[in-house]
């Protein structure tokens, strides 16, 4: 079978303008929760687009780990190439796959760093060989070879114990959405795309887009 030959007809279900919120950060919530109740594998990943300051963008999968009504939050290491990124242009955009409820949804805006307190919560969450990770690991920069990574973390388990402190550049981000795309996918492509935009009133407006 060649590339072009592969394909799926989505057939699960439908997506109307009277179905969704309003607020789709709300509605967001409602499909995350039903990802949830369906076991989607890794429901939490999400793609992370971010453009460097010669306009490249580059995509990786991280994990949501916040959500409210302020926006989406995620934690990695400031000083790794997306942590770079966003310091020299502050938006984003992220992009959840449930291919098993046939749905993604698109999110987009500007991003700002979460507090240290947040940052300190959530790291003092985590497990200790994650935090210890965290503590061995230059997140994005080159290294000689594995062992010398290893030996790091043997370095800093013995160094820290069990009271592992966040790193001074480890903390999250918060992409605060401007832009929120709902898509269901449907038979013979003719898939349902319900899209919000905010105004500068910051108000949400609702539209249906072209498959």
């Amino acid at each position: 079978m060649s590339l072009a030959d592969i394909r799926t007809d989505y057939q699960r279900a439908s997506l109307s303008e009277e179905q969704v919120d309003a607020d789709p950060v709300k509605q967001f919530s409602v499909w995350f929760q039903e990802a949830l109740n369906a076991k989607v594998t890794e429901p939490n990943a999400m793609s992370l687009s971010t453009v460097n300051t010669q306009g490249r963008p580059s995509s990786r999968i991280v994990l949501i780990k916040e959500l409210d009504q302020r926006g989406m939050a995620w934690f990695t290491h400031y000083t790794s190439k997306k942590g770079e990124e966003l310091a020299a242009n502050p938006y984003a955009a992220l992009l959840f796959f449930w291919p098993e409820l046939e749905r993604q949804v698109r999110i987009e805006g500007r991003v700002e760093k979460v507090s240290d307190a947040e940052s300190d919560a959530y790291f003092n969450s985590r497990p200790l060989s994650s935090r210890i990770g965290a503590q061995a690991s230059e997140q994005s920069k080159v290294i000689a070879n594995r062992s010398l990574l290893e030996e790091r973390v043997a370095k800093m388990s013995a160094q820290y114990g069990a009271q592992v402190p966040r790193p001074q550049g480890w903390g999250g981000y918060r992409l605060l959405p401007d832009y929120m795309e709902f898509w269901q996918g449907r038979s013979s492509r003719l898939h349902d795309r319900i899209a919000y935009t905010k105004n500068d009133q910051e108000v949400w407006l609702r539209q249906r887009l072209q498959p």
